[in-house]
């Protein structure tokens, strides 16, 4: 996934940025419940990340400008270990600074993504979130690295990575940014709630910033379709659902075109391709469409009725592989319950009881994890720019997970700050951060950095779909509510026969 700034922002401060600074860094700067480990600049143009335990070695990352790379180890609290890491480019420096956000429950500095920051030109951060390892093991007798991973990492190594630039470069950054999705999306949420003051502009994708309720949401994903062998879906019939959703509702914004771009009116049943005599590849059982109900649905609370967390949209199910292809429910979601609600690595998803473990769920529930206020208000104040966006397709985060989120912040902030402070975008037909059938590789941190830095408001965002490494379809991604509507003219398949406008009820032949 993957400036013009103020003058002064981006001019480089001559004979201050050197490998000679870069080698006496970790000697010369004081940092508070912090300490610089290694200090190195890195000249050759390519760098070989460190390995994790049990993952294949990993490729070196070319075409690097040369930089210095600082480690760093954070400890606000006695039980705290954090790693962090800052690449400060020793030539060409933009002024600012870019920190990025980590998935899921990736305990791993992010070299991928510091790498796209400092070609750039920012000089960048990254945290493990203080841990190691890929699930929430961490957490059980550790509620101090809880903490850290929900929302302390990500502070103090902005925090510190300011002081680290500062240091090395004479002066501070004129401006932070942060840019995360999924995980990372909630590591944003985290900063813009309760840090307003550590970044002036926010890129956040398909945030999971509900946790704990999503987590519930994927659990119980996983028991529509494994608790009984007869609602299990088998992969081989995810296109059957899938062509039957396209038929119901591909054509709702005026156009025939493979794509569902208003999922929120669309009204499909999957009962409408039912096996009329036993089961077969081209249909679904009664139990099989139940199953699909269900995760089109949502949890609702057993008791009260009350909406937990919204059901994936119509479009996703090419990739219901992870929410209902099992053997397990999606580890994200699962850890929680096995290292953080009943602190049992070997508990069985298949004994959880909705109505009567949802309160056990939320006796740990706290902001530390699910960052869901709605009142950003002194984020904005400030002069806060946050772009969200999402694809209608993605099977981790339901979309209507952050349209809820988009429309409180209306009703708490008012429709003027939030169409002054913060845009929504959605991909149809994008997965989970990309992928799938809808144009879904697109640039999204220029228009932020348009946006803050020369106050041109992002219109839209131009998106393409490759096949085989070539470019087979382009389509402006417009600002929720609006929609891209198609001219009437060209080629469905070029983005200059598209606007951006309200919803049309006439369908349109495609071309």
């Amino acid at each position: 996934m993957k400036t013009i700034a103020f003058v002064s922002c981006l001019v480089a401060v001559p004979g201050l940025a050197s490998a000679a600074t870069c080698d006496t860094l970790a000697a010369s700067l004081k940092l508070t419940n912090a300490k610089v480990t290694v200090a190195t600049a890195v000249t050759s143009g390519q760098f070989t990340p460190p390995p994790a335990g049990g993952a294949d070695a990993p490729k070196a990352i070319t075409n690097l400008p040369a930089f210095c790379r600082v480690q760093l180890t954070l400890t606000p609290s006695s039980d705290s270990d954090i790693r962090s890491e800052v690449w400060l480019p020793l030539n060409n420096w933009n002024g600012k600074c870019q920190q990025v956000g980590n998935g899921a429950w990736a305990g791993s500095i992010q070299y991928g993504a510091l790498a796209e920051g400092l070609r750039r030109g920012y000089a960048t951060a990254s945290t493990d979130a203080g841990h190691t390892g890929t699930d929430a093991s961490f957490a059980v007798g550790h509620p101090e690295k809880l903490k850290d991973f929900g929302y302390r990492a990500v502070h103090e190594t902005a925090v510190q990575s300011r002081q680290t630039i500062t240091n090395f470069y004479g002066m501070a950054p004129k401006l932070s940014y942060f840019n995360g999705c999924s995980g990372g999306g909630r590591m944003a949420f985290q900063e813009m709630q309760r840090f307003p003051a550590d970044f002036d502009a926010i890129l956040a994708g398909a945030p999971g910033y509900n946790r704990v309720n999503q987590s519930v949401q994927m659990l119980m994903n996983a028991k529509a379709t494994l608790d009984n062998p007869a609602s299990f879906i088998p992969p081989a019939k995810y296109a059957v659902v899938h062509r039957a959703a396209l038929d119901a509702c591909d054509a709702q914004d005026g156009l025939k075109d493979g794509l569902i771009s208003e999922p929120l009116s669309c009204r499909f049943d999957p009962g409408v391709t039912p096996c009329k005599a036993g089961d077969a590849p081209t249909c679904l059982t009664a139990p099989q469409g139940e199953a699909a109900r269900k995760i089109y649905a949502g949890v609702r609370h057993p008791k009260t009725g009350e909406l937990i967390f919204p059901g994936l949209e119509p479009g996703s199910e090419l990739n219901w592989g992870g929410p209902a292809g099992g053997p397990e429910p999606i580890a994200v979601g699962s850890d929680l319950f096995k290292s953080v609600v009943f602190k049992d690595p070997k508990w069985d998803f298949r004994k959880f009881d909705l109505a009567r473990d949802f309160d056990a769920v939320h006796k740990i529930d706290s902001l530390d994890l699910s960052p869901t206020s709605p009142d950003i208000k002194a984020f904005v104040a400030r002069g806060g720019k946050l772009l969200i966006y999402q694809g209608w397709g993605d099977m981790n985060v339901a979309p209507k997970s952050t349209v809820a989120y988009y429309d409180n912040v209306v009703k708490t902030i008012g429709q003027k700050q939030v169409d002054e402070s913060v845009r929504l975008f959605f991909a149809p037909g994008m997965a989970h951060c990309g992928g799938g059938e809808g144009p879904n590789v697109f640039d999204a941190l220029t228009p932020l950095e348009q946006w803050r830095e020369q106050g041109k408001v992002p219109a839209s965002i131009l998106a393409t779909h490759s096949t085989s490494g070539k470019v087979d379809r382009s389509r402006p991604l417009c600002p929720f509510p609006q929609v891209a509507k198609y001219k009437g003219t060209g080629s469905i398949d070029d983005a200059a026969n598209f606007i951006c406008g309200s919803a049309k009820s006439d369908v349109q032949s495609t071309r």
